[in-house]
């Protein structure tokens, strides 16, 4: 799979810096460069990229103008690249694949690059699907409602509804949608309600297989949030921001895990 891309940024070197730094990628395409917001509309139009990184600060029409002026085609996957911290909650709102500061670190690329891959990887096995899907409804539909229904019902048997939790002597049967957030500590789980907080021996990794991943979300090394109870997104510094928990309660999102912030901001 070939990922083709283009590059944004008035300044020559900081493109032909990361043009270099992209070639130790050998399923990225640099198929175009532009020097400004209008060029880069243009460019993305004719080419359809899979991928643009884009420079926030251009004159003219910023990153975030270009991004608004491709939303009547189907949009490629955005990086911004950019020198300036204070617009990263903004990245979120253009639902960004990742933010990178320059200069442009590595590692932090290859990342970005992996997210890339995992992404067009989802959206072209969606697109699989949905096409397969219309086929369905043009020549057998009861066949399609079958699918359908056996889908779901094979997603919500998978997960667990109700979970034992022995905690202080006693035996709780806690209601998992109940679970605002869920905290490590070591080979405990903190495990919190709206209104109670309880203990349970269990590795943070056991217990993401026993969550559906629809409603639950790593948001940090040691944090997973049931997203159905998010009330709010706060920007904090650094890239990083706070969810407003239904109960009042706040909960840290690290750089790391910000896509999932994308869900809630658009």
């Amino acid at each position: 799979m070939t990922i083709r891309t283009i590059l944004v940024d008035d300044e020559k070197l900081a493109i032909q810096g990361l043009q270099l730094r992209l070639e130790a990628f050998p399923d990225v395409e640099v198929i175009g460069t532009c020097a400004n917001g209008r060029e880069a509309i243009r460019a993305i139009k004719t080419e359809k990229p899979d991928l643009v990184f884009l420079d926030i600060q251009m004159p003219g029409f910023d990153g975030f103008s270009v991004v608004k002026g491709v939303m009547e085609i189907e949009p490629p996957l955005f990086v911004f690249v950019t020198a300036y911290e204070e617009h990263a909650i903004r990245a979120f709102e253009a639902n960004a694949v990742n933010y990178l500061m320059k200069p442009v670190d590595e590692a932090k690329l290859a990342d970005t690059i992996e997210r890339v891959r995992q992404r067009l990887a989802e959206k072209r096995s969606a697109e699989e699907a949905e096409k397969l899907k219309d086929v369905l409804a043009e020549v057998s539909p009861e066949s399609l409602e079958e699918i359908t229904a056996a889908e779901d019902t094979e997603t919500s048997a998978r997960y667990e509804k109700m979970i034992n939790i022995k905690d202080r002597g006693q035996i709780f049967r806690v209601d998992v949608d109940s679970i605002e957030h869920i905290e490590a500590a070591g080979d405990y789980m903190c495990i919190y309600t709206g209104d109670n907080s309880l203990i349970l021996r269990e590795t943070m990794k056991d217990l993401e297989r026993r969550l559906d991943p629809r409603n639950f979300q790593r948001v940090h090394r040691s944090t997973i949030v049931n997203l159905d109870l998010v009330r709010q997104v706060r920007p904090h510094t650094n890239g990083e921001c706070f969810l407003v928990l239904e109960s009042g309660a706040e909960v840290k999102v690290s750089r790391s895990y910000r896509d999932v912030v994308a869900r809630f901001v658009h």
